[in-house]
């Protein structure tokens, strides 16, 4: 069986380097995007630029904390419109390699070409994640970092190596010294939290982990989270790139700042979300069929659930209902970490 080959596309600071394409002017200074851009007031850090990042400003961290930290930046208001509209041909432009695409929020994808028979999938792999670097720059005036492995975990990994506008590429061999030396929290499903219990025991690296027996692991994280660590630890991951695009399709998704089993926050966020979608289909005068819940957890696994209807409808109350439905039937053990809402089989409406 032929080896997997899977790209992750990670654009470069994106919110801040979309403000930065608008205000050119900007270039090379801290720059700091959250809230309505007033750091005396409340809100958070939503991106900041690499500038910016040297004083110790992260995303998340509260705006007047980060005017402490770098109190020569420029801060600015979110921009969510701008945002996604420079999202939409980001993904518009990574579709046009194969319908194997991923989207992870706005900013970020997984890749896996489809491939003939006999041709070189890897080479192809590498000539199509240089080809969507020199696209970005040249058409949508931004950069990205891509990674390269053979698999999703290891995707990832590798475009986080060479930051920004980095290109890095993990081949199998490669995976024990790639991940030896790495901290702990570099691995996927691993925030602070577990970063610090792992810590209390003495685990400080990907490596550790991985030298680290599996019932050591399953007694102290218990039976799923320790044996996720064991397989991610070790390159191990056998997770599919799940497409939630669809031509004819209207959708949306948010990654949450930190990984929620708030089921309240989780419903809130639906429909919020459907009512976006909802109110996207009637502007372009379409009504829709299916209606479709994608979630993905805190270990990254991803599945979707989905529910059509007799008859088309736009309906906010129809779709709505039926999203709550079918996000009821999600088994909540594990902490979420995206949620998104989709409507698809359109049809445009009758005049």
């Amino acid at each position: 069986m032929e080896k997997r080959v899977v790209i992750h596309v990670d654009m470069d600071a994106f919110f801040a380097s979309v403000e930065l394409k608008k205000r050119p002017e900007l270039k090379g200074k801290p720059l700091i995007v959250g809230g309505g851009g007033d750091p005396a007031k409340r809100g958070v850090v939503s991106a900041a630029s690499y500038e910016a990042r040297k004083f110790g400003v992260r995303s998340g961290m509260p705006l007047r904390t980060s005017y402490r930290l770098c109190p020569g930046a420029v801060f600015l208001p979110v921009d969510f419109e701008a945002y996604e509209k420079e999202s939409e041909m980001f993904m518009e432009l990574l579709r046009g390699y194969t319908d194997l695409v991923e989207s992870f929020g706005l900013d970020e994808a997984f890749l896996e070409l489809r491939v003939k028979e006999g041709e070189d999938r890897f080479k192809r792999s590498l000539d199509c994640a240089r080809d969507v670097k020199k696209r970005v720059r040249e058409e949508l005036g931004l950069t990205c970092s891509v990674g390269i492995g053979p698999n999703k975990l290891l995707a990832k990994l590798a475009s986080e190596m060479k930051k920004p506008d980095g290109f890095f590429v993990i081949k199998e061999k490669d995976v024990p010294g790639v991940l030896r030396n790495l901290p702990a929290r570099k691995l996927w499903g691993v925030g602070p939290k577990t970063e610090k219990r792992l810590d209390s025991l003495g685990i400080r690296t990907i490596g550790e982990i991985a030298k680290t027996p599996l019932q050591h692991l399953v007694s102290n994280f218990g039976e799923s989270f320790g044996r996720m660590l064991h397989e991610y630890s070790r390159g191990a991951d056998l997770s599919p790139v799940v497409p939630f695009y669809e031509p004819g399709s209207f959708s949306r998704e948010v990654t949450f700042e930190e990984d929620t089993n708030d089921i309240y926050f989780i419903k809130e966020t639906l429909y919020e979300l459907t009512k976006d979608v909802t109110e996207r289909l009637k502007e372009g005068g379409y009504m829709g069929r299916t209606v479709t819940v994608k979630i993905r957890y805190s270990d990254f696994q991803t599945i979707t659930r989905s529910h059509t209807f007799g008859e088309k409808t736009d309906s906010l109350n129809d779709i709505r209902a039926v999203a709550l439905l079918l996000l009821n039937k999600v088994d909540f053990l594990k902490k979420v970490r995206l949620v998104g809402a989709k409507v698809a089989n359109l049809e445009k409406r009758k005049k």
